[in-house]
Order: C-alpha cells, then sequence, then structure tokens
C-alpha cells in the first residue's frame, strides 16, 4: 500500500497528505478547486519548514514530501492508481455520501475508502458503496502531522483485515491506532463534544469568563488547551455539526446544542478558521486576547 489518494484539500485533507508524504507514500490530493489545491501545497510547504526550524527533519525530506504529492481536481483520476482513498471532506452526510458513491464507482476494486469523519456513521457511508468490507473510518487528529492518535472505526461490515491493515499503517505513520466500534461520535467526540457544549453552557449562564472557564481546566485537569480555545480551534461549525449528529443518534436532550454556539455559528463566528470564536486571532499571535464580546 504505497499509493494513497486524499479527498478534500483542506485543514485535515492537507495535513492527511502532508503526513503520507512524508512518510513515502506516493499521495494524490484531489479536490474541486485548483485554488484549494494551490493554497494547500504552500501550506503543506509552510509547515515543512516550521519542521524544518525545529530540526525535526531535513531539507531534503521537504523536497522528497513536496515532490510526492500530485494534485488533481477530477475524483477518477486522483484515485485511479490508490490503494487506499482517505476522504477528508466538510462534515456533511449528503456531502460524504456523494462523494463516497463516486469513490466507489473510481477507486480500483480491491482499493480501501476510508472517511476522516469526526462523527458520521461509518456504517451509513459503507451502505451506499458496493464494497462496504473495505469501508472504515481513518480520524486523524488536527494538526495531523503532529498529533499522535488515529482513531480507526470499524463500520458494521468492515472485514478484520482491512481494519489490521489500517492499524499497521498508521504504525508506519508513527501514530498511535486506536480501534473502536461504530457509534454516533466514536469515543473522541463522544466525550470531548458534551464537554465542551458544558463549557458554552457555563459561559452562557453567566458562571465564569471564556479565560477563568479555560484556566480551570487546564491548571485543575491538566489539558493542554481549555475547552472553549479548543472548540475555536476545531471550528465552532464543526462542533456544532457534531453535536446534532450526538443529538439524533442517541435522542438525549444532554447532547443538545447551547443556544450560544448555534448564534456564534450562524453570525460566523467560527473560532480560528474566521480570525473569532470566543477568543480574537490575528496571524502570529500566540496567545490570542478573549474576544470582545465575552469581555466584561
Amino acid at each position: 500500500m504505497r499509493e494513497i489518494a486524499v479527498i478534500g484539500a483542506g485543514t485535515m485533507g492537507n495535513g492527511i497528505a502532508h503526513t503520507f508524504a512524508q512518510y513515502g507514500f506516493a499521495v494524490s490530493l484531489v479536490d474541486v478547486s485548483s485554488e484549494r489545491l494551490d493554497k494547500a501545497i504552500q501550506t503543506i510547504g509552510k509547515n515543512l519548514d516550521r519542521q524544518m526550524a525545529k530540526g525535526s527533519i531535513t531539507e531534503e525530506v521537504k523536497s522528497k514530501t513536496l515532490s510526492s504529492i500530485k494534485t488533481y481536481t477530477e475524483i477518477p483520476k486522483g484515485v485511479a492508481g490508490a490503494a487506499l482513498v482517505v476522504e477528508a471532506a466538510t462534515e456533511d452526510i449528503n456531502l460524504k455520501l456523494k462523494i463516497f458513491k463516486e469513490l466507489d464507482e473510481a477507486a480500483p476494486q480491491g482499493a480501501i475508502l476510508a472517511s476522516n469523519t469526526s462523527s458520521i456513521s461509518i456504517t451509513r457511508i459503507a451502505a451506499v458503496t458496493k464494497r462496504p468490507g473495505q469501508v472504515i473510518g481513518m480520524h486523524f487528529m488536527n494538526p495531523v502531522p503532529v498529533m499522535k492518535l488515529v482513531e480507526i472505526i470499524n463500520g458494521y461490515a468492515t472485514r478484520p483485515e482491512v481494519t489490521q491493515s489500517i492499524i499497521d499503517l498508521a504504525i508506519q505513520l508513527d501514530k498511535t491506532p486506536c480501534v473502536v466500534e461504530d457509534y454516533p461520535g466514536f469515543i473522541a467526540n463522544r466525550i470531548l463534544m458534551p464537554m465542551i457544549n458544558e463549557a458554552i453552557c457555563s459561559l452562557h449562564e453567566g458562571v465564569a469568563g471564556v479565560k477563568e472557564i479555560d484556566t480551570v481546566m487546564k491548571l485543575g485537569m491538566a489539558h493542554p488547551m481549555g475547552p472553549l480555545q479548543l472548540a475555536d480551534f476545531i471550528g465552532l461549525d464543526v462542533c456544532l455539526s457534531i453535536l446534532k449528529v450526538l443529538q439524533e443518534g442517541f435522542g438525549q436532550p444532554k447532547y443538545a446544542p447551547n443556544p450560544l454556539l448555534v448564534n456564534m455559528v450562524t453570525a460566523g463566528y467560527l473560532g480560528v478558521k474566521s480570525g473569532e470564536g470566543f477568543y480574537h486571532y490575528t496571524p502570529g499571535e500566540k496567545n490570542p486576547p478573549v474576544s470582545p464580546r465575552f469581555l466584561p
């Protein structure tokens, strides 16, 4: 398994492509927009420069990594030789189902089709293909080149040998694989998103401020990042989408997104990606200030 296709050139897609290419795989990065592909390659180059500055890679590794990535704007061309396809499109069920139908038609018969989804059912995705035994979840964490965890999600029909091949592949990438079963939110987000939502509820009810909530969790619970800043980093729109999946999947009120989160997403305050969420972000700022909207 040396040829990998990655569908989607956003934050997760370019990170996944970067990681596979850095570890010697030939990568096809696919997106409908050539501009997004160009931006992704620029981002990968900048991230490789950061790794060089830290002494973790050499100039030769950077050059080989970039030369191992080819870009395509059409799925059939991008996946033609792939042994594994990793879908990293927007967390939208209808979009993912559409993509997997196309992947099933275009990818080689023996190829494994993986989704980087953070919450959507792998079983449901697999059901639109003619190869459900070869469909699996491969949920990387952001930033992909840095974070060690890969949450591997078995669909109802995923074959054991497919799971094992993805475990082995994650280890080749110097990641730590954790295998879980296909229930809403899997493990990572089933636990994380209610915590983030509860932090937003506490802010909304005036129990404490943004900085106070995050400081309690960092210093009291040894979290490297507070839940509100982490939500900004993930993207508040993504958090909202995952909470809706949990609410629909379990039908329990405890998963209902807080109205403050709904309003922020509706207004376009999405966190780091939009420049403002619970904190205000400027390029190069290592300690972003609390958004003026949440100051006394």
